[in-house]
């Protein structure tokens, strides 16, 4: 009778990437030090941010997301990603802007991200000397780049570096989940009060974020799961 070969054994299932080695310490500092805090984080279960290795497309992701839901720069990147099919400096740079637009991006964000890889390629911006750096002197190496904010600056900081102790204070969804789980007076609904509100907010998280110190990260990590079930990555 022939041989029959045994069946190739499978292939290991790939681990999902390691939240930062801090994260337990956080989460258990941060529970300790704010009960609301505490019951976020335990309603959201064991879960934590997954740490992006590439400096392109954690920059790249970060504008792509500017000013609109998760959901949507989750829908949008999607898009994007499969018509780059690699995300990818020399890639991006060639790309046409009717391409590019064609994803959901708009003008000014196709120029910014074509902008932005060619600033890799060109050397201009030096990823590698940015983990010597402390995070105010990201911020400042990275806000010469046109697109690029404090914001996006901060979700490089959170996403890429893995710094413990950033708080993105212009985050809408940071101070939405603020005003949901650390409620304040309102005053009127009309465009004054609005304004109001997200001053009382932005002011609301900055006094918290004291208390949340070294981890406001983490902290702004796990409110932000508390308003949207999808993974906050950049």
């Amino acid at each position: 009778m022939p041989t029959v070969a045994p069946p190739a054994p499978a292939a290991p299932a790939l681990a999902p990437p390691a939240a930062p080695t801090f994260w337990a310490n956080a989460c258990a500092d941060l529970t300790r030090s704010d009960p609301v805090l505490g019951e976020v984080i335990r309603a959201c279960g064991p879960q934590g941010l997954v740490p992006r290795g590439d400096p392109f497309l954690t920059l790249a992701r970060s504008v792509v997301g500017q000013q609109i839901s998760v959901a949507a720069a989750q829908a949008i990147w999607n898009r994007f990603e499969k018509a780059c099919g690699q995300v990818h400096p020399d890639r991006v740079s060639r790309m046409r802007a009717s391409t590019l637009t064609g994803c959901g991006l708009s003008v000014r964000k196709v120029y910014y991200l074509r902008d932005l890889a060619r600033g890799f390629l060109s050397g201009e911006l030096d990823p590698s000397a940015w983990p010597a750096l402390d995070d105010e002197a990201v911020i400042t190496e990275l806000t010469r780049v046109r697109g690029i904010g404090r914001w996006t600056a901060e979700m490089f900081l959170i996403f890429n570096l893995q710094r413990p102790d950033v708080l993105p204070l212009d985050d809408i969804g940071l101070l939405r989940a603020v005003a949901l789980h650390y409620p304040v007076a309102d005053g009127p609904d009309d465009d004054a009060g609005t304004a109001a509100r997200h001053r009382r907010n932005r002011v609301r998280a900055q006094a918290l974020g004291e208390n949340w110190r070294p981890w406001r990260s983490v902290a702004t990590w796990y409110l932000w799961r508390s308003l949207d079930p999808v993974a906050v990555e950049y």
